[in-house]
């Protein structure tokens, strides 16, 4: 895995979970429920990445 892609995982992770604090702060469940779903998503890209590092040894 990249170095770039490793930092623009962890970016939307802890974008992620601002969003989902401030929704969370301001009762607003939208910004909340985009912050866990920018999370997932990181997540998701994180473990992609692995798989593809394990198919290039």
């Amino acid at each position: 895995m990249s170095m770039k892609d490793k930092l623009d995982n962890k970016t939307q992770e802890l974008s992620g979970k601002a969003k989902e604090a401030t929704g969370r702060a301001t009762d607003d469940e939208r910004l909340e429920a985009e912050g866990r779903t920018d999370q997932m998503g990181a997540d998701l890209k994180q473990a992609g990445e692995k798989v593809k590092d394990v198919f290039r040894r």
